[in-house]
């Protein structure tokens, strides 16, 4: 099948992997404009370096709606577009222009988590269970139609990167079934339940404060679900922190919440706000690289 790729980040790469391991036809990779890593140099997208490694035609348009993308689109003339994490809205003229329509790779299972940070969300918000949807495009955002999904449990103490790089996997492997059975006709079109819908927008700053009112598990999740950016963030004896990896122990308190219970060798905990104690396993201080929370202590002890 011609298929033409829309896709950016190392997300999309191992569905464009998929597509090419299959035999289809990759006719061209749409992804957005290489970024400036410093002064000097200027970095490309993982999608470009793997389709570059394939031969296959590279496109990188500034925008989408000023006539120029849609004229690449006709000339590459695709049965089908396939996009992962691209980073842009497609207009509508492009989603009409394929027979087999347009699919995304969605790393959630919707309707919940539609929008930007999906994976970053089904974290901070405690779910247990995520997955990678596989859905017909439509105008309003990941409202189209589903095709199918795969899913998967989250580990209690697995990172957003950690899932990140699970999802991208799995959404490998679903899209290659999904555009099968578009080929022979046996796709579902199955709507969602706009009811059941919820968002994820983009990360913040905004969101990194860490607030140790709140219980352990919450705190926990913050710190797994804004790793490894913006990260959570705390003052530590008058020190800025990220908090990078946190546990929660078995342990209970009547300390007020954020009171240090233990600053040691043995470990950095901390009450929180369901009386539960909170373990710091890996901080970085400001203008330091990421360590263990003893090795903080040894050079910057804190008394309780």
């Amino acid at each position: 099948m011609k298929i033409l790729f829309m896709g950016t980040p190392e997300f999309a790469v191992p569905s464009l992997q998929a597509l090419v391991t299959a035999g289809h036809e990759l006719v061209g990779v749409f992804c957005q404009p290489d970024k400036p890593r410093s002064r000097m140099k200027v970095t490309a997208c993982p999608v470009k370096e793997y389709a570059l490694s394939q031969n296959i035609p590279v496109f990188q348009p500034e925008k989408l709606r000023d006539g120029e993308a849609m004229k690449a689109v006709e000339t590459l003339a695709p049965e089908l577009i396939v996009v992962a994490a691209y980073g842009r809205i497609l207009p509508d003229e492009m989603l009409a222009y394929p027979k087999l329509g347009c699919i995304n790779v969605h790393s959630s299972l919707l309707p919940k988590f539609r929008g930007a940070a999906p994976i970053n969300w089904a974290i901070l918000t405690g779910e247990q269970m995520t997955g990678v949807t596989i859905m017909h495009m439509a105008h309003d955002l990941d409202a189209g139609d589903m095709i199918l999904q795969g899913t998967t449990p989250i580990d209690p103490d697995e990172t957003a990167e950690e899932l990140y790089n699970r999802l991208a996997e799995l959404g490998g492997d679903l899209v290659v079934r999904a555009v099968a059975a578009l080929a022979d006709g046996t796709a579902a079109r199955t709507p969602q339940d706009d009811s059941q819908a919820t968002l994820a927008p983009m990360l913040t700053r905004d969101l990194s404060p860490m607030d140790f009112s709140r219980p352990a598990q919450a705190l926990h999740d913050q710190v797994r679900g804004l790793y490894p950016w913006p990260a959570a963030v705390m003052e530590l004896d008058g020190l800025r922190c990220k908090v990078l990896r946190t546990a929660i122990t078995e342990e209970t308190t009547a300390q007020a919440p954020g009171k240090l219970v233990q600053a040691d060798k043995r470990g950095l905990k901390i009450a929180c706000g369901d009386g539960k104690v909170l373990e710091l396993v890996t901080i970085q201080p400001d203008g330091k690289k990421a360590m263990a929370a003893a090795a903080f202590l040894m050079g910057h002890p804190i008394k309780l």
